[in-house]
């Protein structure tokens, strides 16, 4: 189970930074279906860009701790689960969205749940040896 979640974790950490990386670069044309979006928009996709990045570092920075903090882990999880809670609020309020945005809601609730049931994997592991 701890190589599992050492697993998970690096693998959000990379993604997360990956797209973050993204979407600072390229801004508004890193959304799909926002092409005609303009400079506010822009503006709000790069800095949110740039704090998607700074989420996968902490992923990345939990993912390099041994053992690998079972807090950091839940806290960086249920920040992932809000994000998919605030895709529901949009689908709500403003209706289906590019359909790409269904596949990432779904892993924003499928893969919260996954790390909350292994958080504290690598700390057994530890206390075990």
């Amino acid at each position: 189970m701890a190589r599992l979640l050492s697993g998970l974790v690096w693998a959000a950490g990379i993604a997360c930074a990956a797209i973050g990386v993204y979407h600072l670069a390229l801004g508004v044309d890193s959304v799909p279906g926002a092409e005609t979006a303009g400079a506010t928009v822009d503006s709000r996709e790069r800095f949110y860009g740039a704090i998607f990045l700074g989420y996968g570092l902490a992923w990345i920075w939990a993912a390099r701790q041994s053992p690998i903090p079972s807090n950091a882990v839940r806290w960086l999880a249920g920040i992932l689960l809000l994000g998919g809670v605030g895709r529901v609020l949009s689908m709500l309020v403003h209706g289906q969205p590019h359909w790409f945005q269904i596949p990432l809601t779904v892993i924003e609730f499928v893969l919260p749940p996954v790390y909350f049931w292994l958080a504290t994997a690598d700390e057994r592991r530890n206390v075990a040896r």
